[in-house]
């Protein structure tokens, strides 16, 4: 309680525990298990570690980490870097070709290319379609003016040098007619995409509703930004760093953009009593209102509910 104004406050208020009924402890020890796991732990591993009862529990506090491991004012992308995007989901046949809509998550990568090898620091988000309103609020969100970006052909990244960015353009078509491999053109890309999907369905068995993606990426963008740290102590500390400095998160939140269902439930059979007519008539008595018995489809309506009233 302040001394000043004798409001009531708490040292909690205005992060992701304000207003937590789980107990702080419960609270370190998700973050220090969330941190320090090479390849991170999914909710019903973490549940069965830490023997939670609740699953729900234990799934909310997984996804309110995964909300502040993104700085509002990080640094964008410098030097030379690669951007291509990719598609994230199971199987789906039928399609016409590679940037083809169907149900899977179009996602773009970027990532900083070093010399004389090596890869920096990445950036993933998904996308509405590959056009080239999309790609440009990507590229500008996550790539620094001035930098040297390299694509392929396609037309969606026109815009580039307009905009102040060196444009690296690769064609796979020229590559493999002048017999190249065209998958060694932008590898950074493709070792990204390789190790986000691996991630997802290891870690996470492939069980990621497309609501909750962008979150899932943002855990894998900071795990991989950070691959190189010797402490792990300082990713726990990191995270509750960002946890303190972010507002709260409410369930709500969280569970309010899921995608409803594609088929919806069937609705349950009719249970209970019929009408208190039919009722008195299944007893041999005599109804209060008249029950026309001569239309056969009636004679079967009756005779319906009679027998689910009377098994």
């Amino acid at each position: 309680m302040c001394t000043g104004c004798g409001s009531r406050t708490s040292v909690m208020a205005g992060t992701i525990f304000e207003r937590t009924r789980t107990p702080l402890t419960v609270w370190f020890s998700v973050c220090w298990h969330f941190a320090t796991g090479k390849d991170g732990i999914s909710a019903l591993s973490l549940k069965r570690t830490l023997e939670i009862g609740s699953y729900q529990t234990v799934w909310a506090i997984l996804h309110r980490l995964r909300s502040v491991l993104i700085r509002p004012d990080r640094e964008r992308l410098c030097g030379k870097v690669e951007v291509d995007e990719t598609y994230i989901g199971g199987k789906e046949s039928g399609l016409s070709g590679g940037r083809a809509k169907g149900k899977k998550i179009l996602t773009c990568i970027a990532i900083e290319i070093l010399e004389p090898k090596g890869f920096g620091r990445c950036r993933m988000a998904p996308v509405a379609d590959a056009s080239s309103e999309s790609l440009r609020s990507f590229v500008l969100d996550n790539v620094e003016p001035g930098a040297t970006v390299i694509t392929d052909a396609w037309q969606g990244y026109r815009w580039l040098e307009k905009n102040g960015y060196i444009h690296d353009r690769r064609s796979q078509r020229a590559a493999s007619a002048r017999g190249e491999d065209p998958g060694e053109l932008l590898p950074g890309v493709h070792r990204i995409a390789s190790l986000a999907k691996r991630w997802l369905l290891g870690t996470h068995q492939g069980a990621v509703d497309s609501a909750h993606l962008p979150s899932y990426l943002d855990e894998f963008v900071f795990r991989f930004n950070r691959r190189r740290a010797r402490s792990r102590g300082m990713l726990f500390y990191r995270v509750l760093e960002l946890a303190v400095a972010h507002g709260p998160v409410r369930y709500q939140d969280l569970v309010m953009s899921q995608s409803p269902k594609a088929v919806p439930p069937k609705p349950p059979r009719q249970r209970g009593h019929p009408p208190s007519d039919l009722r008195r008539v299944a007893r041999g008595g005599k109804s209060l209102t008249p029950v026309k018995w001569t239309p056969q489809f009636r004679v079967i309506k009756v005779a319906w509910y009679i027998g689910s009233a009377f098994p």
